[in-house]
């Protein structure tokens, strides 16, 4: 049987996730590339008899080295290489795609294009001659709607016939010009002649043309770096013929291809009107227009995910907290347990993860609502309409991307700083990401949104949100005078078509943003509501305001009373919280005891038990539907059992709810954050700067709204 490695590549926006996606499905193992935070995505596939090893690279417009994804795609392809590579193509952006798929031929690998997104292509009214481009490029191209799963059998049957006949598929050398072709030609003999073990370890065609335009990383690795003066002789001519530089030249040859085949291949009929795209860019990037809209529909999230995922919600947290802690209880009094062992699992583990586990449905639901905004292409024209905004303080659209990603997770956003192309821009950036409000404080805001506030809680959450993003350009601004100076970038960037995301994409990437803080509920939160019951019960059966826990709250209190929550518990929580957001919730419910002071539920069998599992669900799902039509508040409607928003409502006013919440929004994400930073950056002392940062100005933010409020009489 005949295993394969198979590389995917593509520019950004060709639709190369979703194709993967369809290509592997559940196969799809995620890691990260050796030595670096960028992830990895391969998958096992079987055709027939032969094993396919897929690899999917990422996105990138040209394989010159310049940012971390096009280092990591050009070595995997000259270091490992693959057998096949698949290049993902745009169909409606045909010429601009071809100039990476110029560099992969340079490789001397076999390549077949996946020219994706066809349907929207015939949308536009181009017609693309297949034919005529496979006998222009001397490959495989195999029309795909990703989106649909069209195509996806071709392109696998495309790859068993290309790797059973992988001689007859050797991409042959497109000519790049007489005088190029010369000069490729004089050094490859040199090299023949002086270097020929080099020769033998990389591709012949694309070591001369990475040699020729200097590419100093390649001189480097093949230690070649004293031919410099062999290379500026080779150059000469080229650069007194053209009067340009090297890498211009040779970029023009390559677009003079890619511009020659798009002309000959293509054809595009007239078009009568604007299409849908157009259309509805003239009010979404309306430069009076834009941003209301933007906050319109981050304001319609909200209230989606908040009304929906109400009734959900409260099913988890009472099967948590009735069936669940009930068996536990059960189990744990046939065993014979000690005392303390039931309160470390029932209070500790049950209670505290618990907790946290409750938002899960609105978390998801949440989560699904961005996927839904991002796969639609609106994220981008977001960024685009952000751009102004962005110019304030010395950064530019593409900023905004790392910061939208940003409201899932702190983490990946600042992953997603090397977009940027200044070291400036990246630090700038990566120190505003922690003012987007990530998934991980929704718990909080839940809590106190339904003890305080509750028929406005989606309102009052979604401020938050603008709160943030407000706090992120000042705090720019100021940067941006002071430690951070410098030039106002231009902005360009890519506007995808809109399209209607599949629900498979949905459920895929809604997953995938899910399964980070379910993984955090069963590591972090999990070891951290075990410490915290630990230090709640040193010494064991002393009263709670005389534990370990409770005298680290007293010792940091007082610099929350201006805050307007100077007590142990609130401190307590948020020291705690340093380490995940989420466990500000599992401390507080385990500190006020909630799990002690239930009601003894009357005895039922465990068939009954699972009974009113499925019926309250079903009726979960009936409120949740119904709330979408209604004006109930959903998860913000507090019961009167609820004994953690009881309790919340004797310790804090609503005044001093919402400034905990600010404060919340605001202070130092997570450790995992932390450790992030360090290893993005290489710097303790940047690292040192946001802790600084995230700590001052969460506490300025809090004691302006707390007192603000007192002054304005609100307290």
């Amino acid at each position: 049987m005949k295993k394969i490695t198979v590389a995917v590549i593509g520019n950004p926006n060709t639709g190369k996730s979703t194709l993967i996606n369809a290509i592997a499905g559940t196969r799809l193992q995620v890691g990260n590339w050796p030595g670096v935070t960028v992830e990895k995505k391969t998958a096992l596939l079987q055709v027939e008899d032969l094993t396919i090893n897929l690899v999917d690279l990422p996105g990138i417009y040209s394989l010159n080295p310049y940012t971390q994804e096009e280092i990591i795609a050009r070595d995997f392809l000259i270091k490992e290489k693959p057998d096949l590579i698949i290049d993902v193509v745009d169909a409606t952006n045909l010429e601009r795609n071809l100039y990476l798929l110029l560099q992969l031929l340079e490789l001397g690998i076999p390549v077949i294009m996946a020219l994706n997104i066809f349907d929207e292509a015939k949308k536009k009214g181009y017609e693309i001659n297949i034919n005529a481009l496979e006998n222009a490029l001397g490959i495989k191209v195999v029309p795909t709607i990703a989106t649909r799963g069209k195509g996806i059998k071709e392109l696998l049957l495309a790859v068993k016939e290309v790797a059973e006949n992988k001689d007859a598929y050797i991409p042959r050398a497109l000519n790049y010009g007489k005088e190029i072709e010369e000069a490729l030609k004089n050094l490859k003999i040199r090299l023949e002649k002086d270097y020929p073990q080099v020769l033998q370890r990389y591709p012949s065609r694309w070591l001369c043309l990475s040699l020729l335009e200097g590419d100093e990383a390649v001189l480097k690795e093949t230690g070649l770096i004293h031919i410099k003066n062999l290379l500026e002789e080779i150059r000469r001519p080229l650069i007194n013929t053209f009067n340009d530089d090297i890498d211009v030249i040779l970029a023009d040859a390559r677009y003079g291809i890619a511009h020659g085949i798009n002309k000959e291949v293509v054809r595009k009929k007239e078009k009568l009107e604007p299409d849908f795209t157009e259309r509805l860019d003239k009010i979404v990037l309306n430069r009076f227009l834009g941003l209301p809209l933007f906050l319109v529909i981050m304001w319609i999230v909200f209230k989606i995910a908040f009304d929906f995922s109400g009734p959900f919600c409260d099913w988890v947290d009472g099967v948590i907290s009735g069936e669940i802690s009930k068996w536990a209880s059960i189990s744990l009094d046939a065993l014979h347990s000690p005392e303390w062992l039931k309160s470390l699992i029932i209070d500790g583990i049950i209670g505290g993860v618990g907790a946290v586990l409750v938002f899960v449905p609105l978390i998801g639901i949440f989560m699904f609502m961005v996927t839904f905004l991002e796969g639609s292409g609106y994220l981008a024209r977001a960024a685009f309409v952000m751009d102004r905004i962005m110019h304030s303080f010395g950064l530019h659209g593409r900023s905004f991307i790392p910061l939208v990603i940003g409201f899932g997770c702190n983490v990946p956003s600042i992953y997603a700083t090397r977009v940027l192309e200044t070291e400036r821009d990246r630090k700038l950036t990566a120190l505003l990401c922690p003012c987007m409000s990530c998934g991980a404080r929704l718990p909080v805001y839940v809590l106190f949104a339904g003890a305080f506030f509750a028929k406005y809680g989606a309102t009052v959450i979604w401020s938050l949100y603008i709160l943030g993003i407000i706090t992120a350009v000042v705090l720019g601004i100021i940067l941006n005078k002071t430690f951070y100076k410098g030039m106002k970038p231009v902005f360009i960037m890519e506007l995808p078509p809109y399209r209607m995301p599949t629900f498979k994409y949905l459920m895929i990437y809604t997953w995938e943003k899910l399964k980070h803080f379910l993984i955090k509920a069963g590591t972090f939160i999990l070891a951290f509501s075990i410490l915290v019951w630990v230090l709640l019960n040193i010494p064991y059966g002393a009263p709670k305001d005389q534990t370990a826990l409770a005298r680290i709250g007293k010792v940091i209190s007082p610099v929350f009373a201006p805050l307007g929550f100077g007590n142990w518990e609130a401190s307590s929580a948020l020291f705690t919280g340093v380490v995940a957001k989420e466990i500000v919730v599992s401390t507080m419910a385990q500190i006020y005891g909630i799990q002690e002071e239930e009601e003894a539920q009357e005895k039922t069998t465990f068939g009954e038990d699972i009974k009113n599992i499925l019926v309250s669900f079903g009726k979960a799902v009936k409120d949740g539907f119904t709330n979408l039509f209604t004006l109930k508040s959903g998860v913000f409607e507090a019961e009167e059992e609820n004994g953690l928003k009881n309790k919340l409502q004797n310790a804090f006013t609503p005044l001093s709810a919402y400034a905990f919440m600010v404060f919340v929004l605001l202070y130092w994400p997570c450790m995992v954050f932390a450790f992030t930073l360090r290893a993005e950056f290489g710097s303790w002392r940047f690292l040192g700067q946001a802790l600084l940062i995230y700590t001052i100005v969460p506490w300025i933010a809090a004691f302006i709204v707390y007192q603000g409020g007192r002054l304005l009489g609100l307290g």
